[in-house]
């Protein structure tokens, strides 16, 4: 299909179906039924089994038109890394249960990753998953850590241990977890922003059906990395303006403030500008390159460079605008806020300054990525891993 052509089926579904006289749920259920939900998706599953390239035309289409946004409740985690790990790695009734709804907006999720003694060594994670003989069902108890918006979700992806005989990275399996289960306990996380969109989970006698398991038992690290490649594109590689994202804003405090101009400030924004230009640029070409296959280590370099940039940039923000930066004026302020949805650019200069602490922590540490980009990308030799061998059971912790 050609994109004229494309472009011509977009236009006869808004004939069909007007937005402003179309039911939202109804309208975006028809869009994914159609295959203009996510283009490059196969048939079947929301798409049409065409170049992803071809997806930034399809949604200026649409919102052209005054479509409905399909993602309303902040659902990111769940567009960005569930829905191609499901498409990549599950079962065609997991893809039939779960694609739809959650694309559509209808069920939220949330990531069930890192834990008090496994965060930047996932491999070393604790949570175990049990078997139970009888009902075939995986009986999970452990505790999870940093999980974004898991006081709004409905569903979540999982990792836990199923066997501790083996080496870490080969004792791990991948599920899919109703949140809604009576043993799940989500408890908040209190930030230095004074909010709490993070929590921690509590999973106490979690029955999980085997028909909710991703991939084979034992190979949830190879599942797992499918995941976080795509979480690291989704926050380092997404589509941005020229002067968007946080460069917008200082670009836009530089030219309110002229009483803060110096040459020494002015040279730092020269030069952060240019980075983030060098950064746009990239992200375009990552971007181009992913709709030719599934997503690499590259966008681990996004990603840092991405957590380094806002850091930078919201650090000269608070400069640029002086004492007038320190003014924390948000409602509520500092109370423990519960936030539909993270936010890296509105609000006060200093929330964004201290929010911005954070990119370099959440989807993988910048540490962490250092060595992915160093390993991967460049073909450096790897770290000494003294305990890769060493059965999990078996490892100091």
């Amino acid at each position: 299909m050609t994109p004229a052509e494309l472009r011509g089926r977009v236009e006869e579904f808004l004939a069909a179906h007007p937005p402003e006289r179309t039911e939202r749920a109804a309208f975006l259920r028809a869009r994914y039924a159609a295959g203009l939900a996510w283009v490059h998706f196969p048939e079947g599953h929301g798409g049409l089994g065409l170049p992803r390239s071809l997806q930034p035309m399809v949604e200026g289409l649409f919102a052209a038109a005054g479509a409905p946004d399909n993602n309303p409740r902040a659902n990111g985690i769940g567009l960005g890394m569930v829905a191609p790990t499901i498409l990549t790695y599950g079962t065609d009734e997991q893809r039939q249960r779960f694609l739809e709804p959650l694309w559509c907006g209808e069920e939220i999720w949330c990531q069930l990753f890192s834990e008090p003694g496994a965060g930047s060594d996932l491999a070393g994670l604790a949570t175990r998953a049990v078997r139970d003989a009888s009902s075939g069902e995986w009986v999970v108890n452990g505790q999870k850590v940093w999980t974004s918006g898991a006081h709004n979700a409905d569903f979540a992806i999982l990792v836990a241990r199923t066997d501790p005989d083996v080496p870490k990275h080969r004792g791990i399996t991948y599920f899919l977890l109703d949140m809604h289960d009576p043993g799940v306990e989500v408890r908040p996380l209190r930030q230095i922003t004074g909010e709490a969109e993070f929590n921690e989970v509590f999973l106490a006698d979690v029955r999980v059906p085997d028909a909710m398991r991703v991939g084979e038992v034992g190979d949830g690290w190879r599942v797992a990395n499918g995941t976080l490649n795509n979480e690291r594109v989704a926050i380092g590689g997404h589509a941005a303006p020229r002067e968007g994202g946080m460069l917008g804003v200082v670009a836009q405090s530089w030219r309110d403030r002229a009483d803060q101009h110096t040459p020494e400030l002015h040279d730092r924004l020269m030069r952060l500008y240019v980075e983030a230009e060098v950064a746009r640029l990239t992200g375009q070409r990552l971007r181009q390159q992913l709709a030719l296959g599934q997503p690499g280590p590259a966008g681990s370099a996004m990603k840092l460079t991405f957590a380094r940039l806002n850091q930078q940039l919201s650090g000269l923000d608070l400069e640029i605008k002086g004492a007038d930066g320190l003014r924390y004026e948000s409602e509520p302020g500092w109370t423990m806020r519960r936030p539909e949805q993270v936010d890296f650019t509105g609000r006060d200069a200093v929330y964004r300054y201290l929010r911005a602490k954070g990119n370099s922590i959440e989807g993988g540490t910048s540490e962490i990525l250092r060595n992915i980009v160093a390993e991967r990308v460049l073909g450096l030799p790897s770290e000494p891993r003294v305990d890769k061998d060493v059965p999990w059971k078996e490892v100091p912790r």
